[in-house]
């Protein structure tokens, strides 16, 4: 039985407080690369993304705040190009991050 693929999500989110703010940032530098402050790049398998999405979940104000998870495919396919940058180029991750 062969490892479950990891797949790179993009994770965007508008915090409405300052101290759940802090927390969904601190959450998320676990599960991936900050490429810009309040948008990461995760490469997760299935489990990792549930056990994310309910991490997130009991921090949020489910009726102020929005965090949205975009999948965009394997994180090493070959020649695909998922971002485009105008400005500033940062250095997307080459492989999956580890979960802390």
């Amino acid at each position: 039985m062969s490892a479950e693929p990891r797949r790179r999500y993009m994770v965007a989110y508008d915090i409405r407080d300052e101290r759940r703010l802090r927390k969904v940032h601190r959450t998320m530098k676990a599960y991936g690369w900050a490429m810009q402050y309040s948008v990461f790049v995760s490469d997760l398998d299935r489990m990792e993304m549930v056990e994310l999405k309910l991490r997130l979940a009991e921090i949020i104000d489910h009726r102020a705040d929005s965090v949205a998870l975009i999948e965009v495919g394997l994180p090493a396919e070959r020649g695909r190009v998922c971002f485009d940058f105008l400005g500033v180029h940062p250095d997307l991750p080459v492989s999956g991050a580890v979960i802390i």
